[in-house]
């Protein structure tokens, strides 16, 4: 019996139904305790019982809670009230796959770009000895930000070592049902997993090429009037050329596919970060390709470069000052901590600006600083510090905000835009204490656009390190993605 707006199970309150599939019902519910919206998954009363149905439930939470990556569902709880058993799990936004895929194929360079991270995810999972065994387009969400997140590992198996003194160290498998029992859905099932096979990480790369041929083609590789039928197709034919139903498919794409799709495991890719690796050159190079003909239509204009600094030591941010004859930087020199020097442009000479400890963020169009109080890096790339206002031409130092990794000046001056961290997640406000943004991601080098409306910003996928996307959000919260998975994000301008 679906469950009531209010209805509460542990700490979650139930808020509205989100959908209902073969492993469960899922309720939009509220965590009373964090005051956070979640997504709830419960076993229908039914089959809560079900000892082989209740242990596949328990197999998607342990299976998901052992991993921890952007392309892959989070998972926040576990538990069971009045005899039924409920997963609690981030709640995404957004649209999945099937979904998207109602109003036809995608382009090339964007279907790469979503098996890419899907490969990602399973990569992750993978390494953790976690086999998917049901991708499809319904267990793909797709959010509003362009992040591919992996959900639904209700059929999940676990690789586990054998137990210390078997005597072999060659891994078994603890799968939820004996070689000859078919899991899957009828259609994105490799050959080994219709034969009843044992199955590996390989049977995730053939399901991953079946969904990236749906979202090349608008449709399947393998179908037939029935089940059955599509099972054989599976397993004797090979599908359709891509091309036959699309239009500008690379080649080299198509040849991923084909490889994705091969019927014998060992001729398929050797890992899915293999498959990643192939995918990202594929949906790199449509950017690139974009970028490169944009460069060409731009006018050409000369930059000229002078040396200005002379020492040892790291410069984090330099900004020109209202005048355009100085530059203001922070830097860290000979091993000593982070201070704001001003030299002008001119002159090979440099100053400290008396003020303390720390290094620039933003310079204001009157000529006031944003610096970063106690400036460090905190994990690799990621800096933080206590965000202050000083006046370039000399005044008190006002303290602002703690936790702050980066800051720029709106136009006019008036005001921040800033990234600061917050209970573990990190937000982006415009202006501050206004909220554009928030992710369990970190974020990076926020800069307003010269109409004051839009922000840019990195969104950097592992805590620490330079990979990034590029993202502009606008005033209203809307968040476009121009630029994907770039290797090492150093700033934007």
């Amino acid at each position: 019996m679906p469950r009531t707006p209010g209805t509460r199970l542990g700490p979650y309150e139930i808020v509205a139904p989100l959908g209902a599939g073969g492993m469960g019902e899922v309720y939009r519910a509220r965590d009373t305790r964090l005051g956070r919206d979640v997504a709830l998954k419960l076993l229908p009363e039914g089959v809560a019982g079900d000892p082989s149905r209740l242990s596949r439930f328990e197999s998607e939470a342990r299976a998901v809670a052992a991993l921890s990556h952007p392309n892959v569902l989070a998972i926040h709880d576990v538990g069971s009230e009045g005899g039924t058993a409920y997963v609690v799990t981030e709640l995404v936004e957004g649209v999945t796959l099937r979904e998207r895929l109602v109003d036809g194929a995608l382009a090339p360079a964007r279907a790469a770009g979503i098996a890419a991270q899907l490969a990602q995810g399973l990569a992750a999972a993978h390494d953790r000895g976690v086999i998917h065994r049901d991708l499809k387009p319904e267990n793909v969400m797709l959010t509003p930000e362009g992040r591919a997140k992996l959900l639904d590992f209700g059929l999940a198996k676990r690789e586990v070592a054998e137990a210390a003194g078997s005597g072999s160290l060659a891994p078994t498998l603890a799968a939820m049902t004996e070689p000859g029992a078919v899991l899957g859905t009828t259609g994105y099932m490799s050959p080994e997993q219709v034969r009843g096979q044992a199955v590996d990480a390989r049977s995730d790369l053939f399901s991953l090429g079946i969904v990236l041929y749906e979202m090349l083609s608008g449709r399947p590789p393998f179908h037939g009037p029935s089940s059955a039928d599509t099972m054989t197709a599976i397993l004797r034919e090979d599908p359709a050329p891509i091309g036959a139903g699309a239009t500008d498919v690379p080649p080299a794409l198509e040849r991923i596919v084909g490889r994705c799709l091969e019927k014998s495991p060992a001729a398929r890719f050797r890992s899915a970060a293999d498959l990643a690796f192939a995918l990202e050159a594929i949906a790199g190079g449509g950017s690139s390709g974009a970028h490169a003909r944009a460069a060409e239509a731009a006018p050409a204009r000369g930059v000229t470069f002078r040396k200005l600094t002379f020492r040892n030591g790291h410069v984090s941010v330099a900004r020109f000052t209202p005048d355009g004859a100085s530059v203001v930087y922070g830097a860290a020199w000979d091993g000593r901590p982070y201070e704001v020097f001003s030299s002008r442009t001119g002159s090979p000479e440099s100053r400290g600006l008396g003020v303390p400890a720390g290094s620039l963020l933003a310079m204001s169009a009157g000529g006031e600083m944003a610096i970063s109080l106690g400036y460090r890096h905190t994990r690799w790339f990621q800096v933080g510090g206590t965000l202050a206002r000083v006046p370039l031409a000399g005044g008190g130092v006002r303290p602002l905000q703690k936790d702050v990794g980066h800051a720029d000046w709106s136009p006019d001056g008036r005001t921040l835009a800033l990234v600061r961290y917050r209970e573990g997640r990190c937000v982006l406000e415009y202006p501050a204490g206004r909220v554009l943004h928030e992710t369990g991601d970190w974020l990076s080098f926020c800069r307003v656009s010269p109409d004051g409306r839009h922000v840019a910003f990195g969104r950097n996928h592992r805590t620490g390190e330079g990979e990034a996307d590029v993202c502009v959000v606008d005033d209203a919260g809307t968040l476009r993605v121009l630029v994907e998975d770039m290797t090492n994000l150093s700033g934007i301008a």
